[in-house]
């Protein structure tokens, strides 16, 4: 009976610390192989506010999103692997005032490898990349609407090794790249982070871990580069087979190259997930610190860099099944956000050398009905609502959208 003890141990133990998945990442893996499967689909939308922070004022536009993709999960007792890919491209049947182009081109690409070599040792690779318009706010980097596409991808490779019955480690690199078309100035990035964290097993549910991560970030433009380093403290436990919360809190350690501005944040990250009942689920995320993401504004005749961006990021997300057939969704992210130590980078006449105290509020909110037709074909009726209340020129919108989807799987 030891081996499969030990076994359970080290599962628990190395848990995964990092993700390519976004906030919302609970740390779940695949328990099962999935054999080959295709979808095919599309969505219609109306949009009353396509290209909101244009200064163009409401342009109103329908646009289609046809796509084709693909997902692949294999299981063994020494290595698993999932794989999965969704292509497609968004056009808008009208011309849009401020928006470069009626065709997009669209892609999601996720590839996720772990490797037991033994009961102490494993490997794990997490890699996501996307190529798309609209932002995704569960990948803990947009703030408001851009009109250019942008390349966001990341990797997190770690090692993971068992020292005892109830103690281990993990260690790990993360990559991580965002990268807009041309129209959008100051906003690319590419992060690199190092990390170690100690996985202590407190009881059958619950892993104890502590953590140290240094980052450094390379800005774009008239963003500066800069350092940040976390230590934080935290508690996995999982109060159910389908119900799990991991949670870390600490500090952030901010230091930004060309002002020379150090900081020192609390720093937090929240996610859970739960499975309610046979029909109700829910998933939730939180993350509170300093970001490097949209710190360059224009305010006046100058542009500033932000040293301290201040951020909290919190949604959730639920499903309930009403019959075999019928199923609603929705979810809410509430993103508020407060600019300081900003920084005179460029001016086109007079204007202070630093400001500080701006603030910007985003709410996204989205409801939907899915519909099972037969077991291979559904379809899907979405309401989302965006509403951005800011400080700065521009980024004060309201936005809805209204998409109709029709799926096939097979």
């Amino acid at each position: 009976m030891k081996k499969p003890l030990s076994i359970g141990l080290a599962s628990a133990l190395l848990a995964g610390a990092a993700s390519a998945d976004g906030l919302y990442y609970v740390g779940a893996e695949a328990k099962e192989s999935m054999p080959l499967k295709w979808v095919v689909g599309a969505d219609l939308t109306y949009d009353d506010n396509v290209t909101p922070n244009s200064g163009n004022g409401d342009e109103d536009a329908f646009s289609i999103n046809p796509y084709v993709g693909l997902s692949v999960v294999s299981i063994t007792p020494q290595t698993s692997w999932d794989v999965y890919a969704r292509v497609g491209a968004l056009y808008y049947f009208n011309d849009v005032e401020g928006q470069s182009d009626d065709l997009y081109p669209q892609a999601r690409v996720g590839a996720n490898v772990t490797h037991r070599f033994n009961e102490r040792v494993r490997v794990s690779s997490r890699n996501f990349l996307a190529y798309e318009l609209e932002p995704d706010y569960s990948y803990g980097f947009a703030t408001s609407r851009q009109n250019d596409p942008y390349l966001y991808w990341q990797t997190d490779n770690s090692v993971g090794y068992r020292w005892s019955e109830r103690f281990g480690t993990y260690t790990g690199f993360v990559l991580t790249g965002l990268d807009y078309d041309s129209e959008v100035e100051n906003s690319d990035r590419f992060t690199w982070t190092i990390y170690n964290q100690f996985r202590y097993q407190l009881s059958p549910q619950t892993v104890l871990t502590a953590e140290y991560r240094y980052s450094e970030t390379d800005g774009d433009g008239f963003a500066a580069d800069s350092t940040d380093q976390y230590a934080l403290v935290g508690v996995e436990h999982r109060f159910s087979p389908n119900s799990i919360l991991i949670a870390r809190v600490g500090a952030q350690f901010r230091e930004v190259d060309d002002s020379g501005d150090d900081s020192t944040s609390p720093y937090a990250e929240i996610a859970t997930s739960t499975r309610v009942n046979e029909v109700f689920t829910v998933r939730a995320f939180l993350r509170y610190g300093l970001e490097a993401y949209d710190t360059v504004q224009t305010i006046g005749a100058g542009i500033y860099d932000f040293s301290e961006k201040e951020t909290l990021r919190n949604g959730v997300s639920a499903e309930y099944a009403i019959s075999p057939m019928f199923a609603i969704f929705g979810g809410v992210d509430y993103i508020p956000a407060t600019y300081d130590e900003g920084n005179l980078q460029f001016a086109t006449g007079p204007a202070p050398t630093s400001v500080s105290g701006y603030d910007e509020d985003l709410v996204n909110a989205y409801i939907g009905l899915s519909v099972k037709f037969t077991d291979y074909l559904s379809g899907s009726l979405t309401y989302n609502f965006t509403n951005s209340e800011s400080d700065f020129d521009n980024r004060d919108y309201d936005r809805n959208r209204i998409t109709v989807g029709v799926r096939a799987e097979f």
